[in-house]
């Protein structure tokens, strides 16, 4: 099928053109033309972008919006709540709210997530009849929502250093990385569904297991949750004398198909050796600010040649545009220093598509037919620099997101309809008793 979209505004590789013109087949761009009439396209509102990458989500974790605000406390304190709602979800219910997590992403112009998962059995632990039914779900959520998904299946084996799991927690494992890698393996992908890996944490896959991980994950891409607390810092040097970062080396767990979730408490050393593995990191600073992670060093690691993606994470908010500004404006409130990345740099790391797996995103022939269009008329952005959009918008603005060619959100409403109402009633009922 062939297709034809224009814009006034369109972020090209090369910088921002106007007036351009892509033809798209079969889910595909083949042609960009630019300082051209839209003839009979379909006019797309604003500046057009590539599609925005959600490198790291928790789909369940939408559960805890505006839930967690009634006391201080720690991350370690939050993370109670959490294990608290993935205790109630069955793979039913966690169809639901990542359908609607998944949608409400779309609604914010995000076409391909990757998520982090780890709620991968019943309660005590129990397989289900299907061992992969809440990955199943998540497929499923995401095919509804119109969405690209990299399913990061994630190693999950003990409940810190020598520490067995809580009872939560032995939902989240298969018990070592060889039943792991074959529950894993169980799993196909196809044009719109990619299978990945992950390592939790090192605090929860133990050192002599990580090598299995590292070969069952040869050629796909790899996450880890990596130096988000000075806790976990020091409970690894504590335990192996090494900073994880080292400790990942060690295990062949870096390299250009990994991705270092967080990476916010890194040493001198970790920066480097990320940036001499090929390395990418992974920052989620509206999840960072929420849960008090601090800030991490994102201008080093650009320095030592760490690609950066960005995250929702725990959804916290779901507006990539916003995760991509607060890249840049932590990093000013960090150093004391503004223009730390330039616009063009914000919406590289917004739509880095590459660390999930994926083709190369940008609007140029050969790449996936991945569109978002932003308005450039709102009261946030009137007037602004469509080039420096990123820095003005929010993900009220999205107007229209086409994935493959596809339109998903046309006029800011999704496919589905009301996606509100689908976050009601999935979120509602998990917190009825409560």
């Amino acid at each position: 099928m062939t297709r034809a979209f224009w814009g006034a505004y369109a972020h090209l590789p090369g910088g921002v053109g106007a007036r351009v013109r892509l033809r798209v087949a079969d889910g595909v761009i083949v042609s960009v033309e630019t300082g051209v009439p839209a003839g009979d396209a379909e006019v797309l509102p604003g500046i057009v972008l590539p599609g925005f990458a959600n490198a790291h989500s928790h789909a369940f974790h939408r559960a805890l919006r505006g839930r967690t605000h009634d006391r201080g406390g720690t991350f370690w304190t939050w993370r109670e709540r959490m294990y608290a709602v993935a205790q109630r979800l069955d793979p039913d219910s966690y169809l639901a709210l990542a359908r609607a997590a998944y949608a409400e992403m779309a609604l914010a112009g995000v076409t391909a997530v990757g998520e982090f998962h780890y709620l991968h059995h019943g309660p005590g632990g129990v397989p289900y009849a299907n061992p992969n039914a809440m990955a199943a779900a998540l497929r499923q959520a995401a095919a509804d929502a119109g969405l690209r998904l990299t399913l990061l299946d994630a190693c999950y084996l003990a409940g810190g250093f020598g520490a067995g799991l809580d009872p939560v927690q032995e939902r989240f494992s298969d018990g070592d990385a060889d039943a792991w890698a074959t529950r894993v393996g169980a799993l196909r992908g196809d044009g719109t569904f990619r299978v990945g890996a992950a390592v939790h944490s090192v605090r929860a896959v133990p050192r002599e297991q990580l090598p299995v991980v590292a070969e069952a994950a040869r050629g796909r891409p790899l996450h880890v949750h990596l130096s988000e607390q000075p806790a976990e810092n020091e409970a690894c040097l504590t335990a192996h004398g090494l900073t994880p970062s080292a400790l990942l080396g060690e295990a062949g767990i870096l390299g250009e198909r990994t991705t270092a979730v967080h990476a916010t408490h890194l040493t001198g050393p970790d920066v480097a050796l990320l940036g001499r593995t090929g390395t990418a990191a992974c920052f989620c600073p509206t999840t960072e600010r929420d849960l008090a992670d601090g800030l991490g060093p994102a201008g080093e690691l650009a320095a030592a040649g760490v690609r950066l993606a960005l995250g929702s994470d725990q959804h916290a908010v779901t507006d990539l545009l916003e995760e991509a500004r607060a890249l840049e404006m932590h990093e000013r409130l960090r150093t004391g220093e503004r223009g730390r990345f330039t616009p063009a740099a914000l919406v590289r790391a917004l739509t880095r598509q590459d660390v999930l797996g994926g083709a190369r995103a940008g609007i140029e022939a050969g790449a996936p037919a991945d569109l978002v269009a932003v308005r450039t008329d709102t009261v946030r952005t009137a007037g602004a620099d469509p080039a420096q959009v990123v820095l003005a918008a929010t993900a009220a603005d999205v107007d229209t997101v086409i994935v493959g060619g596809n339109p998903v959100v046309r006029g800011g409403r999704h496919r589905l309809g009301d996606v509100g109402a689908l976050l009601r009633a999935a979120i509602d009922p998990l917190w009825s008793d409560r």
